[in-house]
Parts: structure tokens; sequence; C-alpha cells
């Protein structure tokens, strides 16, 4: 009994040794892979920190690239280019760190962590471009924010320096509120001194004489005036008109016959002067009396020689010595102008119509009628045509004061 039981008891020994052989064994190669398994780790951390190294360096160069204008495919073939790059770099770096810890690693199990380790390092490069494509995009924009954010800054510095000026004027204003008071006292004293002066002044009028006699002393020195005025230009207009020029005029030949054509009708006595206006343009001019006037303008009108049959102007004058009208006629037949004057008297200027002759005299003579008083006996229908019928005066006289002396 006692060798059956040492046999057993040897089996079991030999039992429980091989048990824990295979154990240790079993245990060994768990705390070898566990020991291999924490190298790997280190080698993907560190390739998984040069991958994102080399993707960030990557994304920074395409995005410089993008900004210029690179099309999509040459980034997706850099990041092809960087996932390889750092599959390689993970692949020898997991050699070297496994050679280094002394475990002879099996090539199955190195494929297994080559895979991980670039599958990962694939996938992290490939979200750490897009990453960085979105960055790139924004840094695109930054030149367009930056011309952006300037123009809103400009004009945010405009708006404000407005703002300023507007609230310095506003405290300017504030500050001489206080002299503007005082100015406005000052004003108003002169104003009062000045009214009070003006009212005296206007109480001294009323007690020297009434409104009536200051209107007709204001009249009666402005006719003192006019006549005055009048007696220098009478002079004037005869040392202008009646001059003798140098040379004879071109047109003395057609003043002569003028002249031999209403003596031969009138006499010699029908005008009271002519000769050729030197001041304006060599016309020859008549100077006819009021009761030849008519007559002197019908010859002109009618004789084959002369045929004035053109009136182009008529206009009355005051000289403040007498009235006067002009007359200007042209002949479309020989191309020949004249002139017709007639003075009148100031006090009661009459005259004869030249509408029967020439009907281009009907508006200018009713102009002469309502601006000067010159009445035309024989007009058809002589009226005021800018003036009402009720307008009390002449404006075109020299000595002309108006109704209403305020106005």
């Amino acid at each position: 009994m006692s060798e059956e039981q040492d046999l057993a008891q040897q089996k079991k020994e030999a039992a429980a040794k091989a048990k824990a052989a295979a154990l240790a064994r079993r245990q060994s190669k768990e705390s070898v892979t566990e020991e291999r398994e924490g190298n790997m780790n280190v080698a993907k951390q560190k390739a998984a920190a040069a991958a994102k190294a080399k993707a960030v360096a990557l994304a920074r160069r395409q995005s410089k690239e993008s900004v210029t204008g690179e099309p999509e495919g040459n980034m997706d073939v850099a990041k092809q280019k960087a996932a390889a790059a750092a599959k390689a770099k993970a692949a020898a770096l997991a050699r070297k760190q496994s050679k280094e810890s002394g475990v002879a690693e099996s090539e199955g199990n190195m494929d297994v962590a080559k895979q991980k380790a670039a599958a990962a390092a694939k996938a992290k490069a490939a979200a750490l471009a897009r990453k960085q494509s979105k960055e790139s995009g924004i840094e695109e924009s930054e030149g367009n924010m930056d011309a952006a954010k300037q123009k809103a800054a400009a004009a945010a510095k405009a708006k404000a320096a407005a703002l300023a000026r507007k609230q310095l004027k506003e405290s300017g204003i504030e500050e001489s509120e206080g002299n503007m008071d005082a100015a406005k006292q000052k004003a108003a004293a002169a104003a009062k001194a000045k009214a009070a002066a003006l009212a005296k002044k206007k109480e001294l009028l009323g007690k020297e004489e009434d409104p009536e006699k200051a209107k007709a002393k204001a009249i009666a020195a402005a006719k003192a005036k006019a006549a005055a005025a009048s007696k220098t230009r009478a002079r004037v207009e005869e040392s202008t008109e009646v001059h003798t020029p140098d040379e004879p005029s071109p047109n003395q030949s057609i003043l002569d016959q003028i002249v031999q054509a209403i003596e031969r009708n009138l006499g010699q006595g029908a005008l009271t002067d002519y000769y050729i206006n030197n001041l304006s343009k060599d016309v020859p001019t008549l100077v006819a009396k009021p009761d030849t006037y008519f007559q002197i303008a019908k010859i002109l009108r009618y004789d084959e020689q002369l045929n004035f049959h053109y009136l182009s102007e008529l206009h009355g004058t005051d000289f403040e010595t007498h009235m006067e009208i002009y007359v200007h006629l042209y002949s479309f037949n020989t191309n020949h102008s004249a002139a017709l004057k007639v003075k009148l008297d100031r006090d009661s200027p009459v005259v004869p119509s030249l509408v029967p002759l020439w009907s281009g005299a009907n508006w200018p003579e009713c102009e002469a009628y309502d601006l000067l008083g010159i009445l035309f006996q024989g007009h058809p229908d002589l009226k005021r045509i800018l003036l009402g019928e009720d307008w009390v005066g002449y404006p075109l006289r020299k000595d002309y004061q108006p109704y209403d002396v305020e106005v």
C-alpha cells in the first residue's frame, strides 16, 4: 500500500508541477503580451503625435495652397500621401519599439498592430485635415474680414467724430448762454432807444406839417432836381446830336434825298433840324415840328423813291424840359434806314398817331401813353396796356412820385 500511495503522490506532484509550469508559461505569455501592448500603446501614441504634427503642417500648407485657388483633388492626394507617410512611420516606429523591448513579435500580430495604428492615424489625419480645411476657409476670408473691419472702423470713427463735434457745439452753446443773454439785453436796449428816437422824430414831423404838405414838398423838390438835371442833359444832347464829322458820312446822299423830297412837298420850314447820327450807325435823322410830324411821316411812307414801309421802333422819352417821340423806319426796297423825331410840350404832350400809316405803331404808342402820358390823336384804341386804368401817374416820367408814398 505504501508503494501505491507513493506512486499516486508522485503523479499528483507531477501533475501539479506540470500545471504550475503551464500556468507559469501562460502568465509569462500574458505578461509579455501586456508588456508588448504597453509598448504598442506608447508606439501608437508617438505615431499618432507624429501623424498629428505632420497633418497640421500639411493642413497649413494645404490652407496656403487653397488661398491661391488649388482644387480639392490636390487636397485628397495630399491627404492620401500624408496618411501613407504616417502609416509607414508608425510601422517603422512599432518595429523599432518591438526590437527594443526584446520581444519577438509574430508577423501576424505585427500586421494587426500596424493595421490598427495605420487606421487610427489615417482617421485622425482625415479628421484633422477636415478641421484645418475649415480653419483655412476662415483664414481665406480674413482678408475680406479685415477690409470690412477697416471700413466699419472708419465709419465708426467718423460717426464718433461727428458726435464729438455736435457735443462740442452743444456744450459751446450752453457755455455761451450767459453771453447771449447779455447780448440780447444790449440789443433790446439799443432797439428801445432807436424806437424812442424814431417816435420823437415822427412827433416833430407831425407837429410841423401834415402828410399832404410833406408830399407836396417832396414833389416840388423832385421837380426842381429834375429841371436842373434836364438842362445839363439838353446841353449834352445838343453837343452830341449836332455833330459835324471830319469826313462825309456814306449816308449823306440818302439824307439829302429825303430832305429834298420833304421840302419839295412841304416847303423848307417843315423840318426844325436834320443830321447824320454818328452815334447810331450814321442813320439819317429828321426833327419834325408837331404840326408837320404826320405829313413828313406820310411822305416817308408813300414816296416812290423813299418807300419806308416798315416801322421797326417807336418810343417816347422824358428829357425833363420836353417829351420826345423817336421813330425808326426801314425800306426793304432800298435797304436804307431813317429816323424821325418830334419834340413835344412836357405839360401837354399831344401828337398825331402813326397807326393809319404803319399798323405796327399801335402798341408802341399805347406804351408811350401808359408810361409817359403822351396822347396820340387818331389812335384807334389808345389805352393803358401795362398798368390799370385807375393807376395814378406815369412811371417813366422823371418827376414821378408814387401815389402811395409808403409803398
